[in-house]
């Protein structure tokens, strides 16, 4: 939904170049009063206005509860890192999302069909200990009805503040590369702690949230710049 909005809002901006780029518009406007720097700004702002409009008048997805005993993380909409945390023993584990047609290089959001695109989700999983300056790390594709395992690693602590630090050691062997039984053993470790497709509504929604708050944050703040550039 967001992403067609943003779509729809550059496109009505490029949409308006063409008119301001030909040369009648720049032989009219270097012979008056009018600069087509500002005729060009007040294309811009108009455009911004209409579409942070439209989509302020979205209707939000239904407000959905994380899956106890998980609670969101503070702030967590306005960064990066982590949106869901919880205690299990004497570990602490904390999860980040983002869509996964967000970070697979070469792919075009237009070609991927609508449920894909929503239903396809990146779950980053940190488990840690008090005392230990590692954290074990699983990468998962979450879906509506499963959670696969794409990898696991040992990352310190500071690496696990961003979604995609690289780490500073040996990243371990693909996870298609280790045995079923140990395969089975890793998917039955995070299913113990709660790591399921019961998390997929919440984060669905989540994202939309933040991406919502993202899109409003951008009109505004290229309207801000244009402003500026007056």
């Amino acid at each position: 939904m967001w992403r067609t909005a943003m779509a729809r809002a550059t496109g009505a901006i490029r949409s308006k170049l063409p008119e301001i780029t030909t040369t009648p518009f720049h032989r009219y406007y270097s012979s008056s009063t009018i600069s087509p720097s500002a005729v060009v700004n007040s294309m811009i702002l108009r455009s911004l206005k209409e579409h942070y409009t439209e989509v302020s008048k979205m209707a939000p997805p239904p407000k959905v509860s994380p899956p106890e005993p998980f609670t969101v993380v503070k702030g967590a909409l306005d960064s990066g890192g982590p949106v869901l945390t919880r205690v299990y023993g004497d570990e602490e584990i904390r999860l980040s999302v983002m869509r996964m047609i967000n970070i697979l290089p070469g792919v075009d959001p237009s070609e991927i069909d609508g449920d894909d695109e929503i239903n396809q989700l990146f779950l980053h999983v940190d488990v840690s200990k008090p005392n230990k300056d590692y954290v074990l790390h699983f990468l998962c594709g979450l879906y509506p009805d499963a959670v696969g395992i794409h990898s696991v690693s040992l990352r310190h602590k500071l690496e696990t503040s961003g979604l995609l630090e690289v780490p500073s050691k040996y990243n371990g062997p693909s996870f298609e590369a280790l045995d079923d039984r140990m395969r089975d053993a890793f998917h039955g470790y995070i299913e113990e702690r709660g790591i399921n497709d019961g998390l997929f509504p919440f984060l669905q929604a989540w994202l939309y949230v933040k991406d919502h708050r993202g899109l409003m944050h951008w009109f505004k703040s290229v309207g801000t710049c244009v402003k500026k550039a007056n």
